[in-house]
């Protein structure tokens, strides 16, 4: 259980309590999945499916989403000296370079650089250490022609282990993806439908996009979010700002929306067109600025994600509702329930 004593936001997540598989292999529909729903004005905790969603949704609210879509970004790789490994592509940089993350075999006694070679005659060079870290590298890919037709060819979806098999990319996109370039899916929106959305717009609320490209996540070694490529249009920046001038709520549609729209504001919480690179932290120090209400997932234990949970609704309010998650047997993980937070 939670222990509100920890100067981290600490719980046990019990195995079972982990998504194992898409909603769909488990018999559910998309939008099917649970949605807790927990208001920061009268502390209410509610049940639902995300099919009620709109019921939640007034007239002259604006949902931000994030199309950004996932790419195959898991590769086959074997060093120099024929080990095999997993090379997860997280973030493609400038001058055709990328920051690749190497898993199953310990490569941090390399003297750089290295290489490891791909599929096809393909090949990746790792460079340095990305910003120090001791698991992230800045590497050069030479995939003999288009890296994009080469990841369709050999890459695969990013996976973990308590995941039950592998699954196709179709299943790590939201039915709005359209910009491919995220490692990892920005999971918080897969539950929408098209008819949930449909629904949304019958209501009177409006549908805003972005795009954020996500790196591979970092729980595991309560690492810090590194930077991230994003790009706000003028027609959303014009549409937040609106719904905040005229009284209507700013939903943000996971983690990544709300980061976007922080790396995009003014101190007064306008937003400004644009695109670029964002480091941006979001802390209990720091706050929120932009959006009002928050559509996310579930994070896990020691997460960054919970550092910007409690930034927007407090410590003591993630901490009723993580509770109320985990005695009524929500699901973690990326094909796990949903949690929107009023």
């Amino acid at each position: 259980m939670i222990d509100a004593r920890r100067a981290e936001f600490e719980f046990e997540l019990p195995q079972q309590l982990e998504a194992h598989e898409p909603p769909e292999a488990r018999g559910v529909e998309r939008d099917g999945v649970r949605l807790l729903v927990t208001s920061r004005t009268s502390g209410s905790v509610a049940h639902a499916k995300f099919r009620d969603l709109p019921a939640f949704v007034r007239s002259g609210d604006v949902i931000v989403v994030n199309v950004s879509a996932t790419i195959p970004a898991s590769l086959e790789a074997r060093t120099e000296d024929g080990r095999e490994l997993k090379l997860n592509l997280s973030t493609k940089l400038p001058g055709n370079l990328w920051t690749v993350e190497p898993r199953g075999v310990d490569l941090a006694d390399r003297t750089p650089p290295a290489r490891l070679a791909l599929a096809a005659r393909a090949s990746a060079t790792l460079l340095i250490p990305y910003l120090g870290s001791k698991r992230f590298w800045v590497a050069a890919l030479d995939a003999n022609g288009s890296m994009d037709d080469f990841l369709r060819a050999h890459g695969a979806p990013i996976g973990y282990s308590y995941l039950t098999r592998p699954w196709p990319i179709e299943t790590y996109q939201t039915v709005y993806a359209r910009e491919p370039g995220s490692a990892e899916m920005p999971s918080a929106g897969r539950p929408f439908s098209l008819e949930v959305i449909e629904r949304i717009r019958r209501k009177g609320a409006t549908l805003a996009e972005l795009t954020l490209h996500t790196g591979v996540s970092s729980p595991e070694r309560d690492e810090r979010p590194y930077e991230e490529w994003y790009s706000i249009p003028a027609e959303t920046a014009a549409r937040v700002n609106a719904a905040r001038r005229f009284g209507g709520r700013v939903i943000a549609v996971g983690t990544t929306v709300v980061r976007a729209l922080e790396s995009a504001a003014d101190a007064s919480g306008r937003i400004v067109a644009s695109n670029g690179w964002t480091g941006l932290v979001i802390t209990p120090s720091r706050g929120v600025r932009v959006a009002t209400a928050l559509l996310t997932g579930f994070h896990e234990p020691r997460s960054t994600h919970l550092d910007m949970l409690e930034a927007f609704a407090g410590r003591s309010h993630v901490e009723t509702a993580y509770r109320a998650a985990l005695e009524n047997a929500y699901l973690w993980h990326e094909f796990g329930d949903s949690h929107l937070i009023l």
